[in-house]
């Protein structure tokens, strides 16, 4: 602090030394977050043509970039691709969590695209899986469907990551 800085009462200089959030800030608002950012701005679709017609396919296995190594695409270039290619849905199936579900739904709602939420699960797991390319272990795909398996996927995910003990390890 120097001679000429603006006054700042004592609870908010204590806050910003401590490093404690204000109380009105969100949790995970620190930055590019997956879904509870007040720094990343609302979704808006960029203008490209519209498909001429729809495909009778669904993508449902997809991974977005928060499935490392495995997944390249944001998750909103998938649904921008899944747009352009004229698919009326797609699923977004990261490893072992729903990370880019919030990112992934604001997308499909500016272009009216169906989605589907779920995860690809990894079963007996040795071993941490980071850094690998395709975890080992034995695979499962799950889709939740409704909000009620949306919910208890969700559960499920978190109890097997606590569960691990160790970051990438799931049980």
């Amino acid at each position: 602090m120097g001679w000429d800085n603006p006054p700042i009462p004592w609870a908010e200089l204590e806050r910003k030394l401590s490093g404690r959030r204000p109380d009105s800030a969100q949790p995970g608002d620190g930055g590019d977050s997956p879904a509870w950012s007040h720094r990343r701005g609302d979704y808006v679709a960029p203008d490209r043509p519209a498909p001429t017609g729809q495909v009778p396919y669904v993508e449902l296995h997809c991974h977005s970039n928060f499935s490392f190594l495995d997944g390249a695409s944001h998750p909103e270039e998938l649904v921008e691709e899944a747009a352009r290619l004229g698919l009326s849905a797609i699923a977004l199936t990261d490893h072992d969590g729903m990370y880019g579900v919030v990112r992934f739904a604001e997308a499909a709602k500016a272009y009216g695209m169906r989605t589907l939420f779920g995860a690809e699960l990894s079963l007996g797991l040795a071993e941490p899986q980071g850094g690998q390319a395709d975890p080992a272990g034995q695979h499962l795909l799950v889709l939740a469907r409704g909000p009620d398996g949306y919910r208890r996927l969700c559960r499920q995910i978190s109890a097997a990551q606590l569960a691990g003990g160790t970051k990438g390890r799931p049980l």
